[in-house]
């Protein structure tokens, strides 16, 4: 069974959400459209829909994270729901128990969903080809394999900022694509809603053996990759997952490839400046630059909200009712 095939159930409805490779052009603009309903929620006095009252979420962390699990956390609140908080490191994982072992057990408590992540890339697919049928898996990141949820709110923002239309969109994601998991998701989203140009920019030693197969022009100079570019996706440069010598430093990866003002006026001049966070600043950008008019960082966390709860909610066969009946 592929990944496609495992995240749909037989009527064609989302179950899991693992990967956005495979998604058609209509489930992810379906995903965009239901986060658009939820987005006011926050707005509001109450700041809760009753869609998932009832249902039991297991925030599942095998790797440290605090924007992606308490935004998880946040938006299953606010569909009503129950979550639990799994602090793999303190737990029976440590004893010996096994995934299986774990996953048994909490299903046993009759939970309906497991937020996944993990630092080996396919343990949410592995998760999710194991659970009990009624339950449903999100794939909060795993190794550098994809982080769906990322790069569906990092759509979320695009289309807020530039509007629907993809396809008259240049966008530069700049870093450490080697590494990343959220970059793949993000190419694999920009393909899908038939982005006009969609470029890598990075060193040599940063940049996949396979990039070029993913449908993107690759840059390794800088300010040829941003030249007269819509958006910018910058990328944590992720120190901790590098093996050897891959940059004689940081200070030197900011020279050639660190976002300054100077650099952001090669791009278009209404450009969008974005980083799934942390940032390294004075590393990956300066913070004139982060904190500056172009940036939409913090948008992206606020959106990443209202992204997941319409993940959460269709994953659960839940349609969108935003503002009716508030709990």
């Amino acid at each position: 069974m592929n990944h496609a095939e495992l995240q749909m159930d037989a009527q064609g409805r989302l179950r899991h959400f693992l990967t956005i490779e495979g998604l058609s052009r209509q489930l992810v603009t379906d995903i965009l459209d239901t986060a658009e309903s939820f987005s006011g929620v926050t707005e509001q006095t109450v700041k809760k829909v009753p869609l998932l009252r009832g249902k039991t979420i297991v925030n599942l962390f095998f790797e440290a994270s605090t924007r992606t699990r308490t935004t998880f956390e946040l938006a299953a609140k606010r569909l009503s729901a129950d979550v639990l908080n799994m602090n793999i490191g303190a737990s029976s994982a440590t004893k010996g128990e096994t995934l299986l072992d774990t996953l048994r057990n909490l299903e046993a408590m009759h939970v309906d969903m497991f937020v996944v992540r993990h630092a080996e890339s396919g343990a949410a697919h592995f998760i999710a080809q194991h659970v009990a049928p009624h339950v449903s898996v999100i794939n909060g990141g795993d190794g550098r394999h994809a982080h769906p949820t990322q790069a569906m709110l990092d759509m979320f923002t695009i289309r807020r900022v530039k509007g629907p239309d993809f396809g008259r969109l240049r966008i530069a994601i700049v870093g450490d694509l080697l590494h990343s998991r959220v970059a793949r998701s993000q190419i694999h989203a920009l393909n899908i809603l038939n982005a006009g140009e969609v470029r890598v920019v990075a060193p040599r030693t940063l940049i996949p053996a396979d990039a070029a197969s993913l449908g993107v022009h690759v840059y390794n100079n800088f300010e040829e990759g941003i030249r007269d570019v819509d958006v910018i996706m910058m990328l944590r440069l992720q120190r901790e997952r590098m093996q050897g010598a891959l940059l004689p430093s940081e200070h030197e990866y900011f020279r050639l490839f660190g976002l300054t003002e100077k650099r952001l006026a090669l791009a278009k001049p209404d450009v969008t400046v974005m980083h799934p966070g942390p940032i390294n600043r004075g590393v990956e950008m300066d913070s004139q630059v982060a904190d500056g008019p172009h940036s939409v960082i913090l948008a992206q966390v606020t959106h990443g909200i209202a992204v997941r709860m319409a993940v959460m909610s269709m994953a659960m066969g839940q349609k969108a009712q935003s503002g009716e009946g508030n709990a």
